[in-house]
Order: structure tokens, then sequence, then C-alpha cells
């Protein structure tokens, strides 16, 4: 089975954050969706994705404070990512190497959906 087969099934809502918002904003929009990441956009471009670990480890351990934090400074940059025709098993053998939860999909630098382990998990 092949990520869009997936994407199809659960859909390709995708939540969005601008770097320049603040954290809070960005927890409260997560909250608010029930959503434990985001990707963030700019200029139409994926540029990276805030995660609840992000904050955890980026805000909370620093003592940091969520509303002078913008996303910029804590998203993590370099994110792993597939295409829509990925097979489903090289999908999650990517997210358990590279020890993430939530997987964008790219179709020619567009950002057309995201998966998450909890998808995933309800697939099996």
């Amino acid at each position: 089975m092949r990520v869009s087969k997936l994407l199809k099934a659960k859909g390709k809502k995708v939540y969005t954050v601008s770097p320049d918002s603040t954290v809070y904003d960005a927890l409260k929009l997560m909250a608010d969706k029930k959503i434990g990441a985001l990707v963030v956009v700019e200029n139409e471009l994926m540029v990276g994705i805030f995660s609840e670990r992000d904050y955890a480890r980026k805000v909370i351990l620093k003592g940091r404070n969520s509303l002078a934090t913008l996303v910029r400074e804590i998203m993590t940059s370099k994110v792993v990512f597939v295409s829509p025709k990925k097979k489903i098993r090289k999908a999650i053998s990517l997210m358990i190497k590279k020890h993430v939860r939530h997987l964008p999909i790219l179709e020619n630098e567009k950002l057309v959906g995201i998966i998450s382990i909890e998808d995933v998990l309800r697939l099996v």
C-alpha cells in the first residue's frame, strides 16, 4: 500500500503555522485541533515542523517564554518527508529510523498531506 492511499482514507487536511507565529499561538492551534505537530510554511513552502517535542525540549526545559518565542526559533528545520508514491512500509521505517512521529507528504515540493504514527496504527 502506498502513502497516497492512506492520505485518501484519512484526508489531506494539514494544519500549518507561520515561522513568525509565537509558540503560544502554535500550541493553541495544536490544542484546538487535538494534534501533535504543525507544518511550518512560508511563501507556500515547507520550511520546518513544530511539534510537542520541540516545545518540551526547546522552550520548557530551557526556561523560555511561549509568548515571546517565535516558532522559527525552535522549529525543526531539517524535516523528514516522503512522496505520496512511497510505500507505507518505507514511510514507517523512515519514521522509526529518524525518531519522528509526524511525516509530511510532499509532491513536487508542494505539501499535500501529513501522516502520523497514530494514522499508521489505525491502518493496521
